[in-house]
């Protein structure tokens, strides 16, 4: 098998030049209205885009503060494994954080902690916490900050 290489400007040289077919005189292009057409069907269409995202952001918020509060619950059975009960109401969640130093102060609190912060619901509020002794019950008022309310504006609740 013999392989012979040969420069690239031989090679190029060989080669037919295209000769490109003629266009008509109304086959030139898009016209200034179909232009106008397309940008119109787009704007449309992101306008209805836009439209129904919109009003989206709240509920990813509510989305996301649910998932917040399961793992919330997780870390506060872990605190109840490590310790044999869950925080004080006093103590808060703010005890998954912070070593409490508020009585009953736990004898085997995990070294840094259960949580990297304090957790804040999606809207950026503190969570309510109460604790009855074997239970919990962590709760965020949702966007309106209120008790009560509909939609996104519904407590979210988590309880263990």
């Amino acid at each position: 098998m013999r392989i012979s290489l040969k420069p690239f400007c031989d090679i190029a040289s060989q080669r037919a030049p295209r000769k490109l077919s003629p266009v008509g005189e109304h086959e030139a292009g898009l016209t200034l209205i179909e232009m106008l057409i397309v940008l119109v069907i787009i704007a449309v269409v992101a306008g209805l885009i836009t439209a129904n995202v919109i009003n989206r952001p709240d509920e990813a918020r509510a989305t996301t503060t649910k998932s917040s509060i399961s793992s919330i619950e997780g870390a506060l059975k872990m605190y109840r494994l490590d310790n044999g009960d869950y925080p004080s109401t006093d103590q808060g969640l703010k005890a998954l954080v912070e070593k409490p130093t508020i009585p009953p102060v736990p004898a085997n609190w995990a070294q840094g902690g259960y949580l990297s912060a304090p957790p804040l619901d999606a809207w950026g509020k503190p969570y309510e916490y109460k604790s009855e002794g074997g239970s919990f019950t962590i709760r965020s008022l949702g966007k309106d900050a209120k008790p009560g309310g509909e939609g996104v504006n519904a407590d979210i609740e988590g309880k263990g």
